[in-house]
């Protein structure tokens, strides 16, 4: 049997979860795989109570689960993984019936105190601002952090896949400080973003082009060069396509180690000669943009209240890394 446990050191709480051995293990491996890791905690801002986490887990954008339930009729407990990087535990009612796959169960002794996590990771989310840390490991096994490095057969990859990996490891425990300068309105004095010196426009393009450009851009191109038979040369035009214009933006806005690390993934594919190399590159980016997608929605001031806000979280800059 095996269990892993996430622990939120800020809220003093943490839970055990028993995977499932026996289904989704196309799931259940990466993750396991993966640990031991820290990320940052988020909650559903639409579905209702489940709160959820990236894992750095590439292959789970890739995997063709076989096993699919409706998430809104599960029990309390019920734990989730999807292609979209996202590990969901469910601690009260959901209203998306989106199908999604289980990969296991808060032990029974720690399901009473999902409300209570769930109601402190919420505050944090939309209340307070202050992040809350999800540190996550194997049970009786070694905590720690780190992303893995998919292997790449390019040798010329390798240098920029450390390069997206190394990001990764810093951007899933803390905040870049080009978003915290974007959520701060600092921005505005570098690219002129925000018309009229607005910062809310800014801050809602700024999540409505990183969030899609992980989830749908990203994962689509690693599920199009691991299933779909089509050339290697079509895919990396596809790429060019569904990469470079909104990066592009985000660099506009302030987000240039984004920028900068794109141009070098287009230039990249100029020496890529095989799927695989190519799937492994779009796998670590996507679980970068990932995390500055998650970034977003925690930096974002929810409770803004007509034209008076102000810069909500209160966060020390490189407090995790």
């Amino acid at each position: 049997m095996r269990q892993i446990e996430i622990a939120w050191e800020p809220i003093g709480a943490k839970v055990r979860i028993t995977l499932d051995e026996g289904r989704n293990s196309d799931l259940v491996e990466p993750l396991w795989a993966s640990l031991p890791y820290k990320t940052l905690q988020g909650h559903a801002l639409v579905a209702g109570d489940c709160f959820y986490h990236v894992p750095p887990a590439h292959d789970l954008l890739h995997a063709v689960p076989d096993y699919k339930v409706n998430r809104k009729i599960q029990p309390n407990g019920t734990v989730f993984l999807s292609a979209v990087q996202h590990l969901t535990i469910k601690y009260g009612e959901l209203t998306e019936p989106m199908p999604t796959s289980p990969i296991g169960r808060v032990v029974p002794e720690d399901v009473d105190q999902l409300p209570k996590i769930g109601q402190m990771i919420w505050e944090s989310v939309y209340g307070n601002g202050e992040p809350v840390i999800a540190h996550v490991r194997r049970v009786d096994g070694p905590s720690g952090h780190g992303v893995k490095r998919v292997e790449v057969g390019n040798e010329q990859l390798r240098g920029l896949i450390e390069r997206i990996a190394a990001e990764t490891e810093r951007v899933l425990v803390d905040p870049t400080d080009e978003l915290l300068d974007i959520h701060e309105g600092k921005s505005r004095g570098t690219s002129g973003a925000g018309t009229k010196n607005s910062v809310l426009t800014t801050l809602v393009a700024v999540n409505g082009e990183t969030r899609p450009l992980g989830y749908v851009n990203y994962t689509t191109l690693v599920r199009a060069g691991r299933n779909i038979d089509m050339p290697l040369s079509s895919l990396i035009e596809l790429a060019k396509i569904l990469l470079v214009k909104p990066t592009e933006f985000l660099g506009y806005t302030g987000m240039n180690t984004l920028w900068d690390i794109t141009k070098e993934v287009v230039a990249a594919f100029e020496t890529i000669t095989t799927r695989e190399d190519f799937v492994a590159l779009m796998a670590q980016m996507a679980t970068y943009v990932n995390a500055l997608g998650a970034w977003n929605l925690q930096l974002f001031p929810w409770d803004i209240e007509g034209d008076n806000w102000t810069y909500r979280p209160t966060i020390t800059r490189g407090a995790n890394v």
